[in-house]
């Protein structure tokens, strides 16, 4: 059993490094009570196995007094008391043979002390869920305290009723008296665990990431409950590591109690506890991922004989100072740059600190008079060279993290995204109106896509050059969303098409193209009768140029097919390889096509592909099946550098708890294997085709100003950013879910609804040619920039007690306003609702500077440039209140001091006046029908038997 003491704690340190760096990833966040039991029941199993191997009687040692049954440094001191407070204590004594001492400890004090245990851990796991529900609510951890209590009970329970054992000899050294009177007084284990656990808490609070903008909602009183819940967690994590280091440790009658024993009643406890959460119901199904239960159960194992070999004390003050060094340095290395802003002095001093308890607190324990004592298991017999140098590399690399950071920057980070954008958006107009001719144009799409153009595009190029058409060679969104389906036969497509408009409750309408003519198919719902008029007027424009086909068109505001990763880049890859075939092409669609697709029944289909999960989560199950594994997570930032990445869930998981779309949809109905639907807009990851809007193409919300709302220049607006709009982004049918739905979100930080203290980074001027980033509390930052964001009406698209909550959160609710009245603001705010914002082409058009925050992405995306026509922010919201004092600017007190920022609206009028020419030129009625006649002629040659060998070419020589 000796033998497991290093290798113990060497699972301990690897462990908690492990679940330091890695635990949030893994699945134990999203269902705590089921990763506790899994834990619990695989630690159970580990325990009571490793107590099979285990001494089963009690003897006599012949080295140092010690039990057989208890191997040299298991019997060894605990930090924990052991006996009655006041009575003689074994740990602290020379060890007599157990025939004559009978020990206090009794078969009652133990079954007390595992019944308290197996509730503590019940507890603590159900602290742990709803502290996770309600997160946004918590404070700082308390853990960091955990070794300073430990300390403290060692203290009032064991060594102020120890008699000190003091060196009179008159021989001795200035060292030991240095000894006897630093590192030997009764209270040394206090002082050196409070530098650890306070130093390691303060460099927690230095090494914080921005606050998250789920909602803690003032009217649920969480942010009172939550942190009460965090320090009932902690005094239940400190009676978890008292029980289970007593029950190591404990003796019973006469004699030593058996080892094997010790090791059964601390894996009971965990079996118990796992029991009690499965038998109470609060578990409906477990999922395993084997891959990462090993790192959280590993370190527990390892802990609970890490206990055994040095105590409860020991164990914390070591698990707390490596777990928090893990922490803090990663966070300085992978935050090198002024943003976020930390105080790196601070931190680097809070670090120094818990490394000198670090290594007092092991000092201590080495020349400390307990290591004579036969209970006492000390960590060292005496501190290796090696730990000093590790601390000491510890220290010169947050030395070097310290020195090498910066805190200030030469130029705001917005004007280099500006000047970006203007090079991007120049590199994207040279390449994508290259061709002058139409052999120009079947040339460069040859070189771009590798075959030839489908059939009619001459007609397709005469129509876009008639009306002017800026793009004419860059259709790049059109060729990702249809390489895929090149791995379906063309009657795979016609037969999917099928499944899906002949079952209304699929909620996708077919549009049938026959003989230069455009129909709707029956069973349409007459609440989405609009877009289906609207689409046939789009494509009656060119319909005479299309082949006989039958289209499907998603109905619903949500996207619907998203195939897992791995299948779908095997068909983009059977796509591309499609593409290499080099045949001399016939320029026309094969006949009797209007034959090869089903007629839709009268009698509705019953049979469907889809899967429902309207009102649930969909995150697991569609939002992230696009994504390859071990997608990184992308780094938080301050302002959105790359719009392309901005709602690539692959990149930033965490926005499955940030959207309606992934927390709780209106009507979600989805597929994972590759249907040909039709679709407004859609989220990363999912395979629907894009098509331009009819609720844009209709004009639904349009911009009309006239003499009662005019759209004056921009300086003449009122400088606020405004918002007005409903809660009807998902459901949220009792359960909460509108707390982290985007556009509640916007709204509550934008009114700092819950008096907010959490502080938000704007860059302010230092010296004259420098700014750094500054902490402004959003109840400061609400009083020195306007903003007019409210939910109108009533609560939307909600049920059970969230209706009411919603209400009391947001009151008090505003009236609609007139759409055209949006002009009179400079800054207007854009968010997704359940699909796409139908607002955000009006916004473009205006003379308003249109902040868009979006997860869905639509037709126009390649065309239009963030930073040039638009400011993107960061679905999460945290850059909100830096981008909008960029271009509206500060000046006030905040902080206890006047803090002054220029404001940046020439640049804000320069991208709103771009963003309204370029959308004139690319986003008009015309631009949506040249669109969707390019997409629908190469939809025409993917559903034709003989797509290999159609197609458009002339002589580009």
């Amino acid at each position: 059993m000796d033998k497991t003491k290093w290798p113990a704690i060497s699972g301990l340190v690897a462990g908690t490094v492990l679940l330091a760096r890695n635990v949030p990833t893994t699945y134990a966040f999203d269902k705590p009570i089921h990763t506790g039991i899994i834990i619990l029941a695989s630690c159970a199993a580990a325990v009571i196995g490793l107590s099979r191997s285990l001494p089963k009687e009690g003897g006599r040692s012949h080295r140092g007094q010690q039990y057989d049954a208890l191997p040299l440094g298991v019997q060894q001191y605990d930090a924990l008391p052991l006996g009655e407070v006041g009575q003689p204590h074994g740990s602290r004594e020379s060890s007599p043979s157990p025939e004559d001492v009978r020990y206090p400890s009794s078969l009652r004090k133990l079954r007390i002390l595992f019944l308290v245990l197996v509730v503590a851990i019940c507890l603590r796991i159900e602290a742990f869920r709803q502290v996770l529900a309600n997160t946004q609510c918590a404070g700082q951890s308390w853990e960091s305290l955990i070794p300073l209590a430990l300390a403290l009970w060692d203290y009032f329970a064991v060594q102020r009723h120890k008699k000190r054992i003091l060196t009179d000899d008159v021989d001795s050294s200035v060292y030991d008296a240095l000894v006897d009177h630093v590192f030997r007084p009764r209270y040394r284990y206090v002082l050196a665990a409070g530098l650890v656990s306070i130093g390691s808490m303060l460099a927690l609070a230095t090494s914080s990431s921005p606050a998250s903008t789920y909602i803690c909602a003032a009217s649920l009183h969480n942010s009172l409950y939550v942190p009460n819940l965090q320090r009932m967690g902690t005094v239940l994590d400190f009676l978890i590591a008292y029980c289970i280091g007593h029950l190591l440790h404990q003796h019973e009658g006469r004699g030593t109690r058996s080892v094997s024993l010790r090791f059964i009643s601390v894996g009971w406890a965990f079996l118990f506890s796992a029991v009690i959460l499965l038998v109470i119901g609060i578990v409906y199904y477990i999922i395993v991922e084997e891959d990462r239960k090993w790192i959280l159960a590993l370190p527990t194992i390892c802990t609970v004989l890490t206990i055994f070999h040095i105590g409860a004390m020991s164990t914390s003050v070591m698990a707390t100072f490596v777990s928090v060094s893990t922490i803090t340095t990663a966070y300085a290395w992978n935050n090198p740059h002024p943003f976020p802003p930390m105080d790196t002095g601070l931190a680097f001093i809070t670090l120094c600190i818990a490394i000198t308890g670090f290594a007092a607190y092991f000092h201590m324990e080495t020349v400390s008079e307990d290591r004579e004592s036969g209970g006492r298991s000390i960590t060292f017999r005496e501190v290796p060279s090696w730990l000093y140098l590790l601390l000491l590399s510890l220290f010169f690399l947050r030395t070097g993290l310290w020195a090498a950071r910066k805190t200030t920057v030469t130029y705001h980070p917005i004007d280099m995204l500006i000047y970006e954008a203007q090079t991007q958006h120049e590199a994207y107009i040279n390449q994508t109106s290259t061709s002058k001719t139409l052999a120009d144009a079947v040339g460069t799409y040859k070189a771009r896509y590798n075959r030839v153009p489908p059939p009619g595009f001459d007609h397709w190029y005469e129509y876009a050059t008639a009306r002017n058409s800026v793009v004419i060679d860059d259709y790049n969104s059109i060729h990702r969303d249809l390489l895929p389906f090149y791995a379906l036969s063309a009657e795979d497509i016609r037969q999917r098409t099928w499944d899906m408009i002949s079952n209304p409750w699929n909620d996708v309408a077919g549009i049938s193209v026959r003989s230069g003519e455009v129909g709707i198919s029956p069973n349409v719902m007459p609440t989405h009768r609009w877009m289906l008029d609207g689409l046939v007027d789009l494509i009656g424009h060119f319909v005479e140029y299309l082949p006989d086909m039958d289209l499907a068109f998603n109905l619903n505001d949500e996207c619907r097919v998203a195939v897992p990763s791995v299948q779908i880049e095997t068909m983009r890859t059977t796509g591309r390889g499609a593409f290499a075939h080099d045949r001399a092409p016939r320029n026309e669609f094969s006949t009797g096509r209007g034959e090869q697709w089903q007629l839709v029944p009268d009698q509705p289909n019953t049979e469907t592909p889809l899967k429902e999960l309207s009102f649930q989560r969909t995150f697991y199950d569609f939002g992230s099946v696009g994504c390859p594994s071990g997608s990184p997570a992308r780094s938080q930032r301050a302002f959105l550098a790359n719009w392309s990445t901005a709602a690539d869930i692959c990149h930033q998981p965490d926005l499955a708890n940030l959207h309606g779309l992934y927390i709780s949809p209106a009507a979600f109905k989805g597929a994972h294997d590759l249907y040909p639907v039709f679709s407004q807009s859609k989220a990363h990851g999912f395979n629907d085709i894009l098509y331009p809007s009819a609720w844009n193409y209709i004009g639904k919300a349009k911009y009309d100003p006239g003499d009662e709302h005019p759209d004056v220049p921009f300086a003449e607006k009122n400088s606020s950013l405004f918002w007005r709009g409903a809660t009807s982004e998902g459901v949220s049918p009792g359960g909460g879910q509108w707390r982290g739905m985007t556009r509640q979100r916007f709204v509550h930080l934008a009114n700092n609804i819950n008096g907010s203290e959490h502080p938000q980074a704007v860059l302010l001027p230092q010296g004259e040619h420098s700014l750094a980033y500054t902490q402004l509390p959003i109840s400061e930052l609400t009083n020195l920039l306007s903003t007019d964001v409210h939910v109108v009406d009533s609560i939307a698209r909600c049920g059970g007690r969230d209706c009411p909550q919603q209400a009391r959160e947001f009151a008090p609710l505003v009236p609609p306003t007139d759409f055209q009245d949006h002009w009179k603001y400079k800054y207007l705010l854009d968010l997704d609702g359940a699909g796409f914002s139908g607002r955000f082409l009006p916004f473009l058009y205006s003379h308003s500077l249109p902040f868009k925050a979006a997860l869905f992405r639509e037709w126009w995306d390649d065309r239009v440039t963030p930073w040039q026509h638009f400011v993107p922010l960061d679905i999460r919201g945290q850059g909100l209140w830096a981008t909008l004092a960029y271009f509206a600017g500060l000046d006030g007190k905040a902080n206890g001091r006047h803090v002054k920022a220029a404001a940046h609206e020439l640049e804000g009028e320069r991208i709103a006046e771009r963003g309204r020419d370029w959308a004139k030129r690319v986003l008009r009625r015309e631009d949506m029908e040249i669109y969707f006649f390019r997409l629908l002629l190469e939809w025409g040659r993917l559903t034709d038997d003989e797509r290999d060998d159609i197609g458009f070419a002339v002589d580009v020589g």
